[in-house]
């Protein structure tokens, strides 16, 4: 599949089939987030993997509760990748003030696009969670209250149909600037 195609193919999976996905593939998911660029090399991510089943639901039981609990889905995915945002290079957090921008988090987007890009290839399903439980999240793993961690991605083999993307068209979203117009 080409890039274009890949681009148009992916989306987020909810529902996935009870089949453990190989560690091979597992790792060219993770080797792809690793090859991920980063303000000055800073590589700020650290990515614990769960593949577990009784960890997974351990998880989900506390992440995704209370307000949290439209994301108790990811209890069906064979594996989770907890994606824990490090601080960033001295020089990226400085430029980050002066500019107000948080790079570590950026960066953190761009290795998670590489991962879900990578797994769409290899036919396996992700899904971005950004909203749940993350006290009780790093009590459950064990984590020191100052580790942050901003991603949970469900990773598995789909179990369900694809649905159409809904996205603006690009004439929404693109302009073309010239100099002193």
């Amino acid at each position: 599949m080409d890039f274009p195609e890949l681009i148009h193919a992916r989306r987020s999976v909810r529902a996935y089939k009870d089949q453990p996905v190989e560690r091979k593939l597992l790792d060219l998911c993770l080797d792809a987030a690793r090859m991920a660029p980063s303000a000055c090399n800073s590589q700020p991510w650290t990515f614990l993997v769960i593949d577990d089943r009784e960890t997974i639901c351990h998880v989900a039981d506390t992440a995704c509760s209370g307000i949290y609990t439209m994301n108790r889905f990811i209890a069906t995915a064979p594996v989770l990748i907890i994606f824990v945002t490090e601080k960033s290079k001295l020089v990226a957090r400085m430029g980050g003030q002066v500019r107000d921008v948080r790079y570590n988090l950026i960066d953190i987007g761009i290795a998670g696009a590489h991962l879900t890009l990578q797994a769409a290839v290899l036919g396996l399903g992700t899904c971005w969670i950004g909203w749940f439980n993350e006290k009780a999240l790093k009590k459950t793993l064990k984590l020191p209250l100052s580790t942050q961690v901003d991603i949970i991605m469900p990773l598995g083999y789909p179990d369900e149909e694809p649905k159409d993307k809904l996205r603006k068209s690009l004439n929404e979203v693109r302009q073309y600037l010239k100099w002193g117009k």
